[in-house]
C-alpha cells in the first residue's frame, strides 16, 4: 500500500470508474491553560423594586365588631389591626383606611353576610364601579380582589354597601359553630 492509498479512500462505483474521496483524520490535542480573568464591567443602574412593598391586614370579629347591619351607602367596619409592615397603610377610623403613598395596590376583602347583597371599594369617597361584587342567594361570604392605583398621597379606602341598594347587610355573627366569624381587608402595595 502506498501513501496515496493511505490518504485517499478509493472505490469502484457501478460503472467501474475509479472514484476517490479524501480520508478525514482527527487528532486530539492537549488543552491550553486558561487565560487570565478579564476586567469587571461597569455596574448597571438599579432596577425597580419588586414584590411586596407595604402591607396591612384589618379585620372584624362578629358579632361585636359589626353588631348593627351595614345600610346601603355605609362602610363595613374592620376595627381590629392584623399584621402590617409599618405606617404607610393605616386606619383613620373603624371603616376607613389611609394609603399614604402613591402606587399600585392589591386590595382583598372578605365579609360573611346573611342576605343577598353587594359590596364595593371606594377611594377618596368615590365608588370604584369595577370593584362591585355580590351574591344573589344563600349565606356565604362576599369577597373581592382588585388592583387599584392611587394618584394622590393620603388616599382613603373603604369597603361599602353601595348606595342605591335596598338591603342592609347583616354581617354573619357565627357560621358553622360557636366561634366568632372574621371579616378581613388586606391592602398590599405592589408598585
Amino acid at each position: 500500500m502506498n501513501l496515496q492509498n493511505n490518504l485517499w479512500n478509493c472505490h469502484d462505483n457501478n460503472e467501474n470508474e475509479n472514484k476517490c474521496c479524501p480520508k478525514v483524520v482527527f487528532a486530539i490535542l492537549p488543552t491550553d491553560p486558561t487565560g487570565p480573568q478579564g476586567l469587571t464591567g461597569e455596574t448597571s443602574p438599579t432596577g425597580p423594586q419588586g414584590g411586596i412593598l407595604n402591607y396591612a391586614d384589618f379585620y372584624a370579629l362578629m358579632p361585636d365588631d359589626n353588631a348593627a347591619t351595614v345600610a346601603p351607602g355605609t362602610d363595613v367596619s374592620f376595627p381590629q389591626d392584623g399584621a402590617n409592615s409599618g405606617t404607610s397603610i393605616a386606619r383613620t377610623g373603624d371603616s376607613s383606611f389611609n394609603i399614604s403613598e402613591i402606587g399600585t395596590y392589591q386590595i382583598y376583602f372578605n365579609v360573611p353576610v346573611t342576605e343577598a347583597g353587594q359590596l364595593q371599594l371606594t377611594l377618596n369617597g368615590t365608588p370604584l364601579d369595577y370593584t362591585v361584587v355580590g351574591r344573589a342567594t344563600g349565606t356565604s361570604d362576599i369577597s373581592g380582589i382588585f388592583l387599584i392605583e392611587t394618584t394622590t398621597i393620603n388616599s382613603i379606602l373603604t369597603v361599602r354597601n353601595p348606595a342605591g341598594n335596598t338591603t342592609a347587610l347583616t354581617i354573619t355573627p357565627s357560621a358553622g359553630g360557636t366561634n366568632s366569624v372574621s371579616a378581613h381587608l388586606v391592602i398590599t402595595q405592589i408598585a
